[in-house]
């Protein structure tokens, strides 16, 4: 039996945030099946039986094939193991759900785990979709854990590139990464957006605006804990895939994945730097809403001295013994003057110093 040599990358394996709508994506039938054939940098046939791929490996020297898995069933992932001769270790990581990203690297093939990564922009939250993929010297196969991330962006994206098919199996890979590392991308951005949407809510008085600012900063905070865990290692696994010992990416492709390692390098220092701007934004928050609480209580203790003026004053005549003016309507007079008076006066002195 075959034991791993060597397993790159980190993290823990993200939790997805959401669902994406159903019109937003197409849903193939679970067991769905994809195949593409390239000889020379030309696609010579696809959608063909999967049956087929052994003779086609065969009888066309030089060729690559393409193998796509909507949600498999163990069965067919056993036979895909056979015909290609696939580690059982990895043909169980590719089962399982919620791998860490990672590349291992097995005697005759490689076995990479990879995100995707769509933010909701409603509600902040990252829904984030894992892909196995199987890497041999002749073959790129994929296996989706879920249908609603879509294939066909990347099948498109090859298609656009097709002066880089003769650089075979590489040149798939590279077709592939490319699109998820845009997607931690595109999503980093959004992020950056509905943060300073958030930030500015901060000032807002209003309750329920409040109440937002602070659900929404700690979904955007969580979602970049997610994210964070894809980029992060998906960086090791582009690095690695850059060895040479590896003889997995031709020189001629080295460039592209030193691009997509740039990429991968800035959405990590950009989701690194969001991350603490939105900590700032909730100590922010925290900050604004200890202030508003001080000047309540400022008010509120402002008046309960107002009040007392009066208190004060009727309950000093309210004694059982003769005052200046008692029983008379001088006295009742004199009291309510001096009420006002001194209400007034606590009043002007309060607001001078901006207690009120």
């Amino acid at each position: 039996m075959e034991s791993k040599q060597d397993s790159v990358g980190s993290g823990a394996s993200p939790e997805a945030g959401g669902q994406v709508p159903a019109a937003a994506v197409k849903t193939p039938e679970r067991g769905s099946i994809r195949t593409r054939l390239y000889r020379d940098g030309k696609l010579l046939k696809e959608d063909f039986p999967p049956d087929e791929i052994s003779d086609e490996l065969r009888e066309r020297h030089g060729c690559i094939i393409w193998l796509d898995l909507c949600e498999p069933s163990v069965e067919q992932l056993d036979i895909i193991g056979r015909e290609f001769g696939l580690h059982e270790l990895a043909l169980e990581d590719a089962v399982e759900e919620t791998q860490r990203t990672k590349i291992d690297r097995y005697q005759t093939h490689l076995f990479m785990a990879v995100y995707s990564a769509t933010l909701d922009a409603l509600t902040g939250e990252l829904v984030t979709q894992e892909i196995a993929t199987f890497i041999t010297h002749h073959a790129l196969i994929t296996v989706r854990k879920h249908p609603a991330f879509d294939i066909d962006p990347v099948v498109a994206r090859w298609d656009s590139s097709a002066d880089l098919a003769q650089h075979g199996v590489s040149f798939l890979l590279y077709g592939l990464l490319d699109y998820l590392v845009d997607g931690h991308f595109r999503a980093v951005e959004l992020l950056d957006q509905a943060i300073e949407d958030t930030e500015d809510g901060l000032f807002d008085p209003r309750r329920d605006a409040i109440e937002l600012v602070q659900r929404r900063s700690f979904q955007l905070r969580k979602s970049l804990v997610v994210l964070r865990r894809i980029t992060l290692p998906t960086r090791e696994v582009v690095n690695t895939l850059l060895r040479h010992d590896l003889d997995i990416v031709k020189e001629p492709m080295a460039p592209y994945f030193r691009d997509v390692y740039d990429h991968v390098i800035r959405a990590t220092e950009w989701t690194d730097s969001l991350r603490d701007l939105v900590t700032t934004m909730v100590e922010s928050n925290l900050t604004v809403q200890s202030n508003r609480m001080n000047l309540i209580m400022k008010k509120v203790t402002s008046w309960a001295a107002i009040i007392a003026v009066p208190t004060a004053i009727t309950g000093w005549y309210g004694q059982n013994i003769p005052y200046p003016g008692f029983g008379k309507t001088s006295g009742l007079i004199a009291s309510a003057l001096l009420i006002v008076g001194l209400a007034l006066g606590l009043f002007v002195l309060f607001r001078r110093k901006d207690w009120l």
